[in-house]
């Protein structure tokens, strides 16, 4: 009869769970259709086309990538030297990265967009020799290249005010995250604050609510946390994305957005941001017992295209708790694992303004030329808690004039010349020549 009894209580407990997940699905319905109806009406009036990233039928393949040449005049190690990197003469040429893109629909609302990299020709191809940070002079050898899964996601399309995004996507952090691609910043390389701070580019797993109201997109993610293992006096956080082992920790999630609006005719004005802590994705959670490790990230930009003008600019501050305590367990625990062991700040901070006109369109011609300017401030230890070692050497400046010769919309040849000071030239400037080339596009679509 006990048995009898508890059969029947659990039984009623799992209908009532039943019946209401079925009505909040059926409520969740309803309010996303009513809610979808009306932006649809709303679109309808002001004859709005659908966005570009849903605009095909069936499938699409394409990619971007890059060849580049540079040449510098400073050493590799700007550690070992008081005065910084010795003058020296070295050159390179590489394939920074090569993506090819599939998407796929399904059905016209369920849609599967993936992305996978190839970046300095795939992982194991060559070796590279690495200097360590400030305070470990010593040289490493790592394997160089990597192929990274960049985007594997499945989009619920309900209305282009409101879809649904889960699986591995990309982190719209920063003007660089959100619009990566080499057609969209002048430099035969990526902005380097950007780089320095954060991953780049920004991929991880979750679920993302994504849509497009009026003159703005939306973008709210839900995702896996950093490696708090991984943060470092040379790249903040941006060596904390997950990759050294095959499982990625989510124990410490956090959340990411991005909105844009475009409601200007060549004007694009962004606001993104992220919050996570990230002491429980660590690889050894009990080392870093009552810390969380909290990353807050908040950033802004804007772009303005039109009138033969191109003008980019971009900021981002980001705040570290638990700074201190996360460098005193690295030092003390992950010596010879792969991970950086250097002390990392509470703040880390990044701005940057380019501009270029074409000079093409005074004669009227179709090709585009646009010389540019860009100057750049980016420090990833920007601020550090009490009694870690101040690093100047992080604090850096960049001027950088070059052009940008658009063969076609999508197929641009670079070529920069940028000088690079240290602390405000207290140690030793860097001048680096860069010639690149540059394609984006979709190559067959149906």
């Amino acid at each position: 009869m006990v048995i009898s009894f508890f059969m029947r209580y659990f039984a009623a407990i799992f209908r009532k769970i039943y019946y209401m997940k079925q009505l909040l699905s059926f409520l969740l319905t309803i309010l996303c259709s009513v809610y979808c109806i009306s932006v649809e009406a709303q679109s309808e009036k002001s004859d709005a086309k659908t966005p570009v990233e849903w605009n095909f039928d069936k499938y699409r393949f394409g990619g971007y990538g890059e060849i580049l040449f540079q040449h510098m005049n400073y050493g590799a190690n700007r550690y070992k030297d008081p005065s910084g990197a010795i003058s020296d003469n070295r050159s390179y040429i590489t394939i920074p990265r090569t993506i090819f893109a599939l998407d796929y629909k399904f059905r016209d609302d369920i849609v599967l967009g993936t992305e996978i990299e190839f970046e300095y020709g795939g992982t194991g191809a060559a070796m590279e020799l690495e200097y360590s940070e400030a305070g470990e002079y010593e040289m490493e050898i790592e394997k160089a290249g990597e192929v990274a899964l960049e985007q594997f996601h499945l989009t619920k399309r309900f209305c282009d005010g409101f879809n649904i995004r889960v699986g591995h996507m990309i982190v719209p952090v920063g003007l660089t995250n959100a619009h990566h691609e080499p057609i969209f910043f002048f430099g035969t390389t990526r902005p380097e604050g950007e780089v320095a701070l954060l991953p780049s580019t920004w991929h991880e797993t979750g679920i993302a609510v994504l849509g497009y109201l009026s003159s703005f997109r939306y973008e709210l993610m839900l995702v896996n946390g950093l490696d708090p293992n991984g943060f470092s006096t040379a790249n903040w956080v941006g060596s904390g994305k997950q990759g050294i082992f095959e499982q990625v920790i989510a124990t410490d999630p956090a959340v990411a957005g991005r909105v844009e609006y475009s409601g200007v005719k060549g004007l694009r004005i962004g606001v993104s941001g992220y919050y996570g802590n990230s002491a429980k994705n660590s690889t050894k959670p009990q080392n870093m017992t009552g810390l969380k490790g909290t990353v807050s990230i908040l950033s802004s930009d804007a772009q303005y295209n039109a009138h033969h003008i191109i003008a980019r600019a971009n900021f981002i501050y980001g705040n570290l708790a638990d700074s201190k305590a996360i460098s005193d367990v690295n030092r003390r625990t992950f010596k010879k694992t792969g991970y950086p062991i250097t002390e990392v700040a509470k703040n880390a901070m990044t701005y940057a303004v380019e501009a270029g006109y074409d000079i093409f369109s005074f004669w009227g011609l179709k090709e585009k030329l646009y010389p540019f300017v860009r100057y750049e401030y980016y420090n990833t230890a920007e601020k550090l808690e009490a009694g870690v070692k101040q690093q100047p050497r992080y604090k850096r400046d960049l001027k950088t004039a070059g052009i940008n010769y658009h063969i076609l919309p999508n197929l641009v040849v670079k070529a920069d010349y940028s000088i690079r000071r240290i602390d405000a030239g207290n140690y030793n400037d860097e001048h680096t020549l860069g010639v690149g080339v540059a394609y984006t596009g979709w190559f067959i679509r149906k």
